[in-house]
């Protein structure tokens, strides 16, 4: 029956990018390229919509066969509004502070059920303190719901580091709401693998985005995934936002004005293809899956990992930085 119910969201998620995809082409719903693009060719946009299809139909159906937790449920079902909305903006490109509001509503909603982040250990020290914690997180949620559409820029790219991130975390807890956001996620990508026939946009990268950060406070929290691994698995996406976003500020750069500075962006502007660059990425995503791995059989310290993580994510950029460099002379 379980194995029934993946291969359906499978399905359900292929079936329906095919059908926003033709929806897009007729209606002309597309993604125009410019001097910011990573594309060369209008494409059709808002696949993620079959993610969120799938997704919440596989939610609703664990839930009904009491495969769920009731409280990360309404945890994660508080996340349809952030989807209606980032799907406006895909069609209609809604004001920033909008935005900005709905995924503040619904990063405070989603803690509430789940009680926020409760605690926080550094080594052998327990950090419990509630106020300040859950002020960081409700910022650190909105800047991950939004870096995650940052780094959707290229085929594949946001897809990829979303089954890589859940793998990772399935590994660890064997919770099915994991395979249920893999297996919607699957059939999305086999339209969107270089070259992308559709592209996620916003409605699709912005629910992934809340998704994990749901995720990663819930199994913290019941003491099955420590949140520090979760950042070391979705360290390739905020490591390069946060660099970067920083880069440009103190460039006195517009933050924002849309831009081609991202790691990832640099590598396919100087030569690189979408397949390779997304390539790289599954590799680097695989061996932080193996950190963690190891982590967890050899009673590792996660911070010790999570050191070893930003050191390749540091080597990474030094690389990136050396052959393909960071410059203002990269359109901003």
């Amino acid at each position: 029956m379980f194995y029934l119910l993946m291969f359906l969201i499978l399905v359900i998620s292929y079936a329906v990018t095919w059908l926003v995809r033709k929806i897009a082409l007729h209606k002309q719903i597309l993604d125009i390229p410019n001097d910011r693009s990573s594309h060369t060719q209008p494409t059709p946009r808002g696949g993620g919509i079959a993610i969120v299809v799938a997704w919440y139909t596989g939610i609703f159906l664990l839930y009904y066969l009491n495969f769920i937790e009731r409280e990360l449920f309404f945890a994660l079902i508080s996340g349809f509004v952030l989807a209606l909305v980032s799907f406006l903006d895909d069609v209609i490109n809604l004001k920033p502070w909008i935005r900005i509001l709905i995924q503040l509503i619904t990063v405070v909603s989603g803690l509430y059920f789940i009680e926020g982040l409760k605690i926080i250990y550094v080594g052998d020290i327990k950090i419990e303190v509630p106020y300040i914690l859950n002020l960081l997180i409700i910022i650190g949620g909105i800047w991950f719901i939004n870096l995650y559409n940052f780094l959707d820029g290229i085929d594949g790219y946001a897809s990829a580091e979303a089954i890589a991130i859940a793998s990772g975390m399935y590994l660890i807890t064997g919770n099915p709401v994991l395979l249920v956001l893999i297996f919607s996620v699957i059939g999305f990508l086999i339209w969107n693998w270089p070259k992308a026939k559709i592209f996620m946009g916003d409605t699709g990268s912005t629910q992934l985005g809340y998704v994990f950060i749901i995720l990663s406070i819930y199994f913290n929290n019941n003491h099955q995934f420590n949140f520090i691994g979760f950042l070391i698995l979705a360290s390739l996406f905020w490591f390069d936002a946060t660099i970067t976003l920083y880069r440009r500020w103190r460039n006195h750069e517009k933050l924002s004005v849309a831009h081609k500075k991202h790691c990832y962006q640099r590598i396919h502007q100087y030569g690189y293809s979408h397949q390779k660059t997304l390539i790289i990425s599954i590799f680097i995503n695989l061996f932080f899956i193996l950190l963690i791995f190891l982590s967890e059989r050899l009673n590792i310290s996660y911070y010790i990992t999570f050191i070893v993580c930003l050191i390749i994510n540091v080597s990474v950029l030094l690389f990136v930085d050396k052959r393909f460099p960071f410059i203002r002379s990269v359109p901003s």
